[in-house]
C-alpha cells in the first residue's frame, strides 16, 4: 500500500467531525457529524451556498485549523493531533494551497513567488531554482518568470499561485474558488491546468467552488449545506 493512503485505502479521511465556532457568548456550529473520504489521485469538488462551512472543511483537511471533535487523517497521519510546530512542518512537507485571490507577495517576482515554500526546506538554492523553473514551466508561466504581480494578469497571477502550490510536490491540492476572480477564458485556462495536474501528474486535488461549470471538471462533486455532505445538489 502506498505510504500516503490510511489503512482503508483513502488519503484522506474525515470522520464524525465537527466544528463550533465561539462568537462572545454564542457558539455557531458550522460542521456537524461530517464523513467524508478523498481516494489518492481524486479531483473531487466541493460545493455549497455561502457559509454552508466549505472553506472551514478545506482548513481542516489542510492543517489550517482543528476540529470541535471527530478526527482528520491525511497521508495516514492523524493532523488534529499534531502539536503546531509538528503540524506546520507536516503542512509544508504534504500541502499546496491555491487562493482565490492569489495571496502573491507584490514585492517579489512570480518565481521568487513561487519559492516562497520552499525556504522551508533544506534544500539549496540551486535546488530552489530547479524545483521553481519545474514548476513555472508546469503551468505554463517561464516566460514570466521575473516578472512582478501587478505586470500579469489575473489568470497568470493564478498560474504562479498554482505554480507556488505544487513547488514543494505535494501530497494534496486544495483549492478555495480557485477561478472565483478570474472571467470565463481564464477561469477555463485554470480549470485545464488543474485537470492536467490531476490527470497527467497524479495530483489529488480538493476544490471549493460555486461554479457548476468549475465543478464539472472535476471527477466528483459533493455539496455540503447545514453541516452535511451530500452526493445531491442543495435545494
Amino acid at each position: 500500500m502506498n505510504e500516503n493512503q490510511s489503512n482503508n485505502g483513502a488519503l484522506v479521511r474525515v470522520e464524525n467531525v465537527g466544528k463550533i465556532f465561539h462568537r462572545g457568548s454564542e457558539d455557531i456550529h458550522v460542521l456537524a457529524d461530517l464523513h467524508l473520504q478523498v481516494p489518492a489521485g481524486e479531483f473531487l469538488a466541493l460545493m455549497g451556498p455561502s457559509g454552508s462551512g466549505k472553506t472551514t472543511l478545506l482548513n481542516l483537511i489542510g492543517g489550517l485549523d482543528r476540529p470541535t471533535k471527530g478526527s482528520v487523517v491525511v497521508a495516514g497521519e492523524r493532523i488534529d493531533q499534531l502539536s503546531d510546530r509538528t503540524l506546520a512542518a507536516w503542512r509544508a512537507r504534504h500541502v499546496g494551497f491555491v487562493f482565490q485571490l492569489y495571496n502573491l507577495m507584490p514585492v517579489l517576482t512570480a518565481e521568487r513567488n513561487v519559492e516562497l515554500p520552499l525556504l522551508l526546506t533544506h534544500l539549496s538554492k540551486a535546488d530552489r531554482k530547479k524545483h521553481v523553473d519545474a514548476a513555472l514551466a508546469m503551468v505554463g508561466l517561464s516566460h514570466r518568470a521575473k516578472h512582478y504581480p501587478r505586470t500579469l494578469s489575473g489568470g497568470e497571477q493564478q498560474r504562479a499561485g498554482i505554480a507556488r502550490g505544487i513547488v514543494t510536490d505535494p501530497t494534496l491540492l486544495l483549492c478555495d474558488e480557485p477561478t472565483g476572480d478570474l472571467d470565463r477564458k481564464a477561469g477555463n485556462e485554470i480549470l485545464d491546468l488543474l485537470q492536467a495536474l490531476n490527470r497527467e501528474h497524479g495530483k489529488t486535488i480538493i476544490m471549493v467552488t460555486h461554479d457548476p461549470h468549475a465543478s464539472a471538471r472535476a471527477s466528483r462533486t459533493v455539496y455540503l449545506d447545514k453541516g452535511q455532505l451530500s452526493n445531491e445538489p442543495v435545494k
